[in-house]
């Protein structure tokens, strides 16, 4: 750590004014409403194109604000210094995880649409059957309902323990924050794992693969991050934590870009060549919608965009250290997770190739208005950085 001096925060902390951004707030409350208006008229319109379209914005707000939770539980797990005046961003976004499990009741409303194994009776399909014990509705709902109980209560319990320090700087609180995330680890992988078998991988219930909940997971925690850069870097410019978050930050949320950059590009060559090597026809019917017909130039950019710009880019120390280029390359990567996820979830329904809908387009933004006007709500509430955590100090002199 550097022996520098460093601006110590009054115990006040920093606070967002709400009052400043009214107009960006009802901006987003007004488009939230006349999105999510129009989108219940395109549930009764074209129930089995919303329903997929709903599906992909879901799950692409979902992998953000998931990753944003364990990138938290990682911070207090490994008792890290440099994201202790990044982790209040990390914890208001996690916490519209609560949000997000009230947005998943038209995904279990329209199910039928999107899980084709729930009109399927007994004895029709033997492979089916097989997975009977599994793949049936109410087991279905309860493991929903358990998969989002945990985010919603552990991304609530951090965030009202992290704020209940700020009152008094009790050491206290950040032992039973530690506590909570060596609990939420590994109930993080589970849930986020069989979460992806179940919203996701079972769209085709023939297909099947070990490794898609740590694609999932690759992509949701490389993308985070790039949200992180891009809300630090928005508060950065509106005149909040001038002296808070440094280049010396933002040079390691680089960093962590890069690593998930190559560990997404790894998780998803070894599942796309054991199933290429294999040849299991259950197995290769993904890859092979995707990699045919006009899926395949979407594929591709995908491949090329998620890993191969974005890998070149980020090995540049000055991109990590230059927060407003690498604004750029974060908001490539959102862009690029929001792909993956719609390679994942339209050619369940357009196979034949890319068929675009206005409610694909209609469903994100819906989604996206919501969770950014909750969000403009929860960040005035408290000070934008854990102002009375033991190593804020340490996080503040950063040096790497």
């Amino acid at each position: 750590m550097s022996e520098r001096s460093h601006t110590i925060p009054t115990p006040e902390g920093e606070y967002f004014e709400s009052n400043r951004f009214a107009g960006l707030s009802s901006l987003l409350g007004l488009i939230a409403i006349v999105a999510l208006a129009l989108c219940v008229v395109g549930a009764f319109l074209n129930p089995h194109q919303f329903s997929y379209s709903w599906l992909f914005a879901f799950a692409f707000f979902f992998t953000l604000c998931a990753g944003c939770f364990f990138w938290t539980i990682v911070h207090h797990a490994t008792d890290a210094d440099w994201s202790v005046v990044v982790r209040r961003q990390l914890e208001n976004i996690a916490v519209l995880l609560v949000v997000l499990a009230i947005l998943f009741v038209p995904i279990l409303l329209l199910r039928r649409h999107l899980y084709s194994w729930m009109d399927i009776p007994p004895g029709v399909e033997h492979s089916l059957d097989a997975k009977r014990a599994y793949l049936n509705w109410y087991f279905f709902l309860i493991r929903a309902v358990v998969f989002l109980g945990f985010f919603f209560c552990a991304s609530l319990a951090l965030r009202r323990l992290s704020v209940k320090q700020d009152k008094d700087g009790n050491p206290r609180f950040t032992i039973l924050m530690r506590k909570v995330a060596f609990i939420s680890l590994p109930m993080f992988a589970l849930c986020l794992t069989f979460g992806a078998f179940d919203w996701l991988m079972s769209l085709n219930y023939h297909w099947f693969s070990t490794m898609f909940g740590v694609y999932i997971f690759a992509g949701a925690a490389g993308s985070s991050m790039s949200l992180l850069v891009l809300v630090i870097t928005a508060l950065r410019r509106a005149g909040y934590l001038k002296d808070v978050i440094t280049v010396e930050h933002y040079h390691i949320m680089g960093k962590w870009m890069l690593a998930f950059t190559i560990f997404w590009a790894y998780i998803g060559f070894g599942q796309y060549m054991l199933i290429w090597y294999a040849n299991i026809p259950e197995e290769t019917q993904f890859f092979i919608t995707r990699n045919t017909e006009s899926w395949w130039a979407l594929s591709m950019l995908l491949v090329v965009g998620r890993f191969f710009v974005c890998f070149a880019i980020l090995l540049l120390r000055s991109i990590k250290k230059e927060p407003r280029n690498l604004c750029w390359v974060a908001g490539w990567i959102l862009f690029m997770q929001l792909l993956d996820m719609y390679i994942i979830v339209l050619p369940a329904l357009h196979g034949t190739g890319v068929h675009v809908s206005i409610w694909d387009l209609l469903s994100p933004i819906a989604i996206g208005a919501t969770l950014g006007f909750v969000y403009l709500r929860i960040v005035a509430r408290t000070s934008l950085f854990p102002v009375r955590d033991p190593r804020l100090i340490e996080s503040l002199n950063l040096v790497n």
